[in-house]
């Protein structure tokens, strides 16, 4: 009887774990934002967009549109590789970029 119970258990926690990591986190986004590490010229995406200035109109754009020019920023003003738009960097920064849509 404890073994079902058991399995039960580890199935849950499993699931849990797998919706947490694929979930996008704005956590995730905000600490990408910050992080001076990112590229090679010891800026981050906070150097331009302190508290999101800029970015209040990131709703007139859908997400592809938004992933490329994030990527386009990261290449260009950060010095840094482009980040996958599939992967969930790109979905944590997608998010937390987003939290500052005013539109």
């Amino acid at each position: 009887m404890k073994k079902p119970i058991l399995l039960l258990g580890v199935l849950l926690t499993i699931g849990f774990q797998a919706a947490a990591i694929e979930a996008p986190s704005v956590g995730l986004g905000k600490t990408l934002f910050e992080s001076t590490e990112l590229g090679s010229k010891g800026n981050s995406c906070k150097t331009c967009h302190p508290q999101g200035k800029g970015l209040g109109k990131v709703g007139d754009f859908n997400d592809t549109e938004l992933k490329d020019i994030i990527n386009a920023c990261l290449r260009d003003a950060l010095g840094a590789a482009m980040i996958s738009p599939d992967s969930q960097e790109m979905d944590a920064l997608l998010a937390y970029v987003r939290s500052f849509q005013k539109n």
